[in-house]
């Protein structure tokens, strides 16, 4: 994938992104020369100032695929995941989604779409007028040299779409995460519905949107652990040291405690005539009773009975404990535990469980982990569904351990330079962060992919954040028939200094509209200096820390209002502060003054 043009004609506009807002990301010069030299990897690098808008392009783009995913879920009845016809006040008048925007980007058609040009790839735009549903374009269709209009049912649309739109952020910036916190709530309700009417389900997310935040590092980690090869995993390595997965336990719950109420949500669609409690039990494979002390009945529902299966099965759970050294329930908590001592043969055994593919283990992993929404409201869930600024981690509950549906427990590892196995909680925040960023560009390296990465480099001390951009280079393949897009937000100029100019996005704020304006640097930021990319991209001119540089002006100021021994002044600024550009520009005026020679200045 490969974007080309964004432009919101939302009257509202969208955040601080005002209304006829437009940034190409390629001009056709800069495309062509990209297609046709096939460098390989490089991100666009978003960068300026804190509040300048950099997040709010990851969240348009987020809110505009969330909106197109939508259209094209495939439902079934019951389902919460909204659309145009089911609730158009989630869409329409919502700031949570432009109403109107124009969306063009390059991506690998399938045969049915014939193209000329852009090596093969399809130029598609998707225009959204105001109140109205999207249009598909395609623009260069074989047979026209004028954009021809698409008339797409569910199965073609989706495959103009990116297979995975991924989110990650460092930060608070939940704003960024709320489409995808929809998304997996849409998730939940999909396999809610098909658990509770007993329908086929598939074993994996419908949604191709992931927002890969904390919850998931342990699976990420873990799939690339279990699936990677030496070399695809040099990245893990060179910095963080890990050597080898050892161990770890996946702990799966199967039953919760229903209410009354929640228990009329089972009732078959085809029954025909209301249904007592206790024949709704008995008519549904994943519901139980049981008494309590005082003989009041409880009834319970097996959360994992679509997942589970017989010894020869293919679903998760089935698969998960084939993969196991040991498996066993705990009737105390009606817990299924899972331990794995890994070596080649449980390696071996993943790969032919989840088709050779740490993607498919993902998957697995990511519906299983979703099951731990079970506990949010209907209520909580409406209100979020068209929410356009809630914070997620304040209004959706976090479960104790042993409330969860899923969780792992003693992931260990061996690191290079530690004698002792060591946990995944071990690990520095830097450390977790670059296994987490890294990682999931590892997992996703042979998709068709957009990545939306707000500041992935925070924690990261500056000799990683110089490395960063290499690192990132070699989790994806260098060519061939995938093409996934990235955007970085960073406030790190060795980002800035291993990107070409066209690959770098300057983000400013209008101080009295707060309007938002993207533009190019006007130099060469390819190797350019840090100091060079820090006063032209942030506006920070100093290269001394703000409290040594008041000390320097004091100085400076001593120097211009005279009285004083010079030599003495300059032993004094050398005793205090260290050695920079600044203090060498000071020492020479004060030696010029004087007519003496002055110190180099490098």
């Amino acid at each position: 994938m490969k974007l080309l043009r964004l432009k919101i004609t939302d009257p509202s506009g969208f955040r601080s992104l005002p209304f006829g807002f437009e940034h190409h990301f390629r001009n056709e010069w800069s495309l062509q020369e990209e297609l046709t030299d096939n460098e390989g990897f490089a991100s666009f690098v978003c960068a300026g100032p804190n509040g300048s808008g950099k997040s709010n392009l990851l969240e348009v783009l987020g809110s505009i695929f969330y909106h197109m995913e939508c259209l094209y879920l495939d439902n079934p009845p019951g389902s919460f995941a909204y659309n145009e016809d089911q609730n158009p006040e989630g869409f329409r008048g919502s700031k949570a989604i432009p109403d109107g925007f124009e969306l063009e980007y390059l991506i690998n058609p399938l045969d049915n779409f014939k193209v000329k040009g852009y090596s093969n790839l399809a130029r598609v735009c998707v225009k959204k007028i105001p109140d109205e549903p999207p249009q598909w374009w395609l623009l260069n269709h074989e047979d026209s040299d004028q954009p021809t209009e698409l008339t797409l049912g569910r199965t073609y649309a989706r495959q103009l779409l990116p297979d995975f739109v991924l989110g990650y952020s460092s930060g608070e910036n939940e704003i960024l995460s709320l489409p995808f916190f929809k998304m997996r709530f849409i998730q939940l309700d999909e396999y809610w519905n098909a658990l509770s009417q007993q329908l086929p389900y598939s074993g994996y997310p419908e949604t191709s949107m992931v927002y890969l935040d904390n919850s998931f590092s342990q699976a990420i980690l873990l799939c690339n652990l279990l699936f990677q090869d030496e070399r695809t995993l040099q990245p893990f390595r060179e910095d963080v040291g890990i050597e080898a997965l050892k161990e770890f336990r996946i702990i799966l719950r199967r039953t919760i405690a229903l209410t009354p109420e929640q228990l009329e949500t089972f009732v078959s669609s085809n029954e025909s005539q209301p249904q007592t409690l206790e024949s709704i039990v008995k008519d549904h494979p994943a519901l139980n009773t049981e008494e309590d002390e005082l003989g009041n009945t409880l009834y319970r529902l097996d959360l994992l009975q679509l997942l589970e299966g017989d010894e020869k099965s293919s679903r998760m759970v089935s698969a998960l404990k084939r993969c196991a050294t040991l498996s066993y329930k705990d009737d105390a908590s009606d817990s299924l535990i899972l331990d794995y001592w890994v070596n080649g043969a449980t390696q071996q055994a993943f790969k032919e469980n989840f088709s050779n593919d740490p993607l498919s283990l993902f998957q697995a992993f990511q519906v299983l982990l979703t099951l731990n929404l079970y506990t949010v409201s209907e209520t909580l869930k409406a209100d979020l569904y068209k929410s356009h600024s809630h914070y997620v981690s304040e209004t959706i509950p976090t479960l104790a351990s042993d409330q969860r549906i899923m969780r792992f427990k003693f992931v260990r590892f061996s690191k290079v330079g530690v004698t002792e196995q060591m946990m995944l909680k071990e690990l520095s925040d830097g450390e977790h962060q670059l296994l987490h960023s890294l990682g999931l560009c590892l997992l996703f390296r042979n998709t068709n992919s957009l990545f939306l990465l707000d500041e992935p480099e925070t924690h990261f001390n500056p000799e990683w954040r110089a490395n960063f951009i290499s690192r990132l280079r070699q989790c994806f393949p260098e060519s061939g028939e995938t093409s996934s897009e990235i955007l970085i937000t960073t406030h790190t100029p060795f980002l800035i200094s291993d990107s070409k100019p066209e690959k770098v996005l300057v983000f400013e704020k209008d101080k009295n509209t707060r309007e938002v304006s993207i533009h190019k640097p006007e130099y060469n930021t390819l190797g350019a200096s840090i100091n060079k990319i820090t006063m032209n991209t942030f506006g920070k001119r100093e290269t001394i820390g703000a409290h040594a540089q008041r000390i320097l002006d004091e100085f400076r100021c001593r120097f211009e209002e005279g009285g004083e021994d010079s030599e003495e002044l300059i032993n004094e600024i050398h005793q205090k502060l260290g050695d920079s550009v600044e203090k060498l520009l000071l020492i020479k005026a004060i030696l010029s003054s004087e007519g003496r020679d002055s110190p180099e200045v490098e």
